[in-house]
Formats: structure tokens, sequence, C-alpha cells
């Protein structure tokens, strides 16, 4: 199942590397289409897709996949988002393993690599992520007991789940849909299911291609809304005051344009987005969690 919005040529790629998946899979593409002008949707009908149409302003995270998810046939139904490239025809084949091997296993979650040209900074703020490590690794089922002795930021760690790339088991979903929300209904999902019981797997050998060099402001804004969701989720706060935010500005920033400094070409665009991006994030982060603390907004967005 994918959401797609004006998805461009990489979506040619994503369908390709479908197509060539190795297996005895039974697969059919589903796709909700929120607004495409592109011709996003008439590539998905010709490449044979069954595609449902919704309004722009209709786009959810939560609930648009769950719209998508609804139409799923079989035991399994994977997520992707549409520049999301399986890197290799044994992609699918190691996303479902650890849910064939364990009937408890209610979902697992592919590893990420850089698309092409990806840039310093976002190659090494994806490596960070645990969608990027190379072990793989089971968790769950949680109590409440456990879960509420973790600290937030071990409980993000014990609930980490991607649907940039994920594979759930249609039964669990029925019982757990995707809650409506702005944004992380992966880590929500997640969090519900192991506190229901069920294990959650990460695939390190599922391997999909995909970053993004974003705007400053779409980073901010995304970020800003993150960590709103992190907080409310987790009670995580990564940066609690303004003078820890003037600390974390101060350290990025310059770590930033030493990233910049090591690209080989572009230096100086690199150098003016990794600073303006060393002050964005930072910030995002702040005003995120405080906006959930004080059920206050405290920056507009648009659509993430």
């Amino acid at each position: 199942m994918i959401p797609t919005w004006n998805a461009g040529t990489r979506l040619d790629e994503v369908l390709d590397a479908l197509a060539a998946q190795d297996g005895d899979f039974g697969c059919e593409v589903i796709a909700v289409d929120s607004g495409s002008t592109d011709g996003t949707r008439q590539r998905l009908r010709r490449r044979g897709a069954r595609v449902v149409e919704i309004p722009a302003e209709g786009f959810n995270h939560g609930a648009t996949r769950n719209e998508g998810l609804a139409l799923a046939r079989g035991e399994f139904a994977v997520l992707l988002v549409q520049d999301a490239v399986p890197v290799s025809p044994a992609w699918l084949q190691a996303l479902v393993a650890p849910l064939l091997q364990d009937d408890h296993v209610a979902g697992s979650f592919a590893r990420q690599c850089p698309a092409p040209g990806a840039s310093r900074l976002t190659i090494e703020y994806l490596s960070r992520w645990i969608a990027a490590q190379l072990e793989p690794r089971i968790v769950g089922p949680l109590t409440e007991g456990q879960y509420d002795a973790m600290l937030p930021s071990e409980r993000l760690v014990a609930c980490a789940f991607d649907n940039v790339c994920a594979c759930i088991r249609l039964q669990v979903w029925r019982s757990h849909p995707f809650r409506r929300t702005s944004i992380a209904e992966d880590l929500e999902w997640a969090r519900e299911v192991l506190l229901a019981g069920y294990k959650l797997a990460y695939a390190a050998d599922a391997v999909v291609s995909h970053s993004h060099e974003r705007p400053v402001t779409y980073e901010l804004q995304r970020t800003y809304l993150v960590h709103q969701r992190l907080h409310a989720l987790f009670g995580l706060t990564t940066i609690p005051s303004l003078p820890a935010l003037l600390r974390s500005i101060a350290v990025t920033v310059p770590a930033n344009l030493h990233l910049a400094a090591r690209e080989t070409t572009g230096r100086l665009r690199a150098s003016i987005r990794n600073a303006a991006l060393g002050v964005a994030v930072p910030v995002g982060q702040y005003l995120g969690a405080r906006s959930s603390r004080d059920d206050r907004a405290w920056l507009r967005t648009g659509r993430i």
C-alpha cells in the first residue's frame, strides 16, 4: 500500500523493484492518491495498481493508510512511501520473514540507506535512526509496568517502527488500526501493539533506498510535529529550555558546517543550508515538545 501525491519519476523505480521481487508471492499494489497533478495516478494504473483517489485536504498519515489497507487481501500488507526503492529482489522475502517465523510478530520494518546523491548531512542524520542500523532485532511484548518504568528515550527506542517501509499482519491491524494523526502514526501503532502482547521486528536485511534533501522550512515544520508527537506519546523532551536550545544551536551549527565542508561539490550552498538547519532543527525540537506540554500551537504547519 502506497500513499501518493505528485510522486515523480522515482515512483517508476519503486514499481520496477516491486515487479522484480523473488519468491512465490501474490502481490497487488494499492495506492491512495491525494490529488496528484503530475500523472502519478495514470502511471500507477498503467502498471496495474489499484488506485483510490481522495482530495488533497483529506490526507492523514493514519487514516489514509487505513483506507488503503481496508482493501488489502491476504495475511500481510506491505506499507511503502512513493520514493522508497527496494534495493534487491530479496527485499520482500527478508521483510516478510519475521512474520512467517513467529505468529506473535505484528509487524516488521526495513533498513533505509541514503538515496543516490544524498548530502553528508542527510547521511549523518539518517545514520542515527534505528532503521539505518545493521543489526536485526525483535522487541516485545511489553507490559504496562515495563513501559512505565522506562525513560522516555527508552520508550522511543522500544517502540521504533517506520512506515517508510514496513510489513504488518492484517489480522492485528484490524484490531489495532492506525490512529488519525498528523504524523508518527507508526510509532503510536507500535506502542499499542507491543502493549497488546505482540512483538515487532526490525528486518535489517530488507533494504530500501530512501532519503530527502528538503527545504529548511519543511524540516522546521516536520521536526516540530514529530517532537510534538514524541512528547505526547512517550513524554520525550530533547531540548527542555531556552538555555538548552541555545546550547544545542551552538553545537549543531558548527557540526553541520563541518559536514558541508566535506562535500565534493556545492560547498557554499551546503554551508548555508546546513547552518540554517543547525538552527531550524533544534528550534523545531524545542517548540514541538513545548507545544505538547502547553497544549498550545507555537508554529503553523502545512502538509507534511
